[in-house]
């Protein structure tokens, strides 16, 4: 089984590479069109006057958003979300600003924000143009890509050589979308089997119902912790798609969206960024070069 470390240092296609760098460019003036400062309104003010902040978190997102063993959310993406809202409790000056926290599924994660039930989501939500019709999205919190853990068996070294097979997914994901948008573009006879959730997409996978696992990679290498045999399994070098993670928020809430971006740009700029990266990934894991310029990308000034 790979490590956290090879995962983090795969290349990306140069074509991939480029679309990062035009995305985040436009980012920074978007971004900038939010800096003079305004009134407090809409849910900002309602947390300002609530005192609390309704957070939707993944339960199965491991290693960015899951219950811990103390029953607590946490995680790559729930660290900084708490970090986050420490710093909205700073600019609102509001202390202790409370968190009240949400169990979310990959199905429901969005409806809960976009019908406001909750005022943000952390997990490990890929911002898309189509969600963005839903929902509004923060600064990128995360970088990564679509991959496919296989069984030796298969004897698949690529995503041509699962012609034939069954690969498993999420359903509703933009795994699903990559997957069966890569089986399309080359013309690869396979079937795919939609799942609820990952923790179903391993078993199917253990129990020998498919022959593959489509995730995001560095989420395929949380999962392998519940694998019983790890030997039995690869992670393919394959990128199906390019997933830039953030945090969901309401449309049309500025001002939420200026704190968060706020609360992010602080966190890049200072050392906790490396503390939860650790946190999550382990001392022996390296962010890739993408991430370390995403981090840099975002660590915008006042």
């Amino acid at each position: 089984m790979s490590t956290v470390l090879s995962i983090l240092a795969v290349p990306i296609p140069l074509g991939s590479v480029l679309m990062i760098r035009v995305a985040a460019a436009l980012l920074v003036l978007v971004t900038a069109g939010f800096a003079h400062a305004q009134a407090v309104e809409g849910t900002l003010k309602k947390i300002r006057d609530s005192k609390t902040v309704t957070i939707a978190y993944r339960t199965d997102a491991l290693p960015f958003s899951h219950a811990g063993q103390d029953k607590q959310p946490t995680g790559y993406t729930v660290e900084i979300c708490k970090r986050v809202v420490a710093s909205m409790a700073e600019h609102l000056k509001v202390k202790p600003l409370s968190i009240k926290w949400v169990p979310a599924t990959s199905q429901n994660r969005l409806e809960l924000v976009q019908k406001r039930q909750v005022d943000m989501e952390c997990g490990s939500t890929t911002a898309t143009l189509s969600r963005m019709a839903l929902v509004d999205f923060s600064n990128p919190v995360f970088v990564d890509t679509t991959g496919l853990l296989v069984t030796n068996a298969s004897g698949a070294k690529g995503l041509t050589g699962l012609a034939g097979k069954k690969i498993a997914v999420v359903s509703g994901t933009t795994n699903q979308k990559a997957v069966e948008q890569s089986l399309k573009r080359q013309s690869i006879a396979a079937t795919v089997v939609a799942v609820k959730n990952r923790d179903e997409g391993i078993a199917a996978l253990e129990a020998g119902k498919v022959d593959a696992f489509a995730s995001d990679k560095i989420l395929l290498l949380g999962m392998a912790r519940k694998v019983k045999d790890t030997t039995a399994y690869t992670l393919l070098d394959d990128n199906l798609s390019f997933e830039p993670y953030a945090i969901a928020l309401p449309r049309g809430e500025s001002d939420l969206r200026l704190a968060v971006n706020r609360g992010l740009a602080q966190i890049y700029a200072s050392d906790a960024i490396v503390d939860i990266f650790r946190g999550a990934f382990g001392n022996e894991a390296s962010p890739s070069a993408v991430l370390v310029v995403m981090y840099g990308l975002g660590a915008l000034p006042e």
